[in-house]
């Protein structure tokens, strides 16, 4: 585990490291390689992210074990996948993957009229 010793928003701090070396129980990981531990003793949870720290990397499951909506790890016994569910992605806004409506500026500020497209009202209509 890599760590930094005075910046915190390119991974963990030495802080974080020593605290995971001593205290830290290794209780599962994602797909992306992010790593999820808990102190017993004190109840804490937290992530140590394979890449930068954004916490938009983190699945469903494990954010509502991080945030202890859950009490079991989505290793221990996994959250149950509805018919209607997609796979979780990353959000990718501020990257080229963003989703941009037709209309936005990014996109060209151009959209196709709709069949009742807006007309402004005027007084005496």
């Amino acid at each position: 585990m890599a760590f930094n010793l005075f910046t915190w928003w390119t991974g963990s701090t030495f802080g974080t490291w020593l605290n995971t070396l001593r205290n830290g129980t290794e209780v599962g990981r994602d797909a992306d390689g992010n790593i999820y531990y808990t102190d017993e003793s004190s109840g804490r949870r937290w992530v140590i992210y394979a890449t930068d720290n954004d916490s938009s990397r983190v699945p469903p499951e494990w954010h509502l074990w991080l945030h202890k909506s859950r009490a079991d790890a989505p290793t221990q016994v996994p959250l149950p996948v509805k018919a209607w569910e997609k796979p979780w992605r990353p959000n990718p806004t501020g990257s080229d993957r963003a989703e941009l409506p037709s209309g936005a500026l990014a996109a060209g500020g151009r959209r196709a009229p709709a069949a009742a497209d807006y007309r402004p009202w005027t007084p005496g209509q």
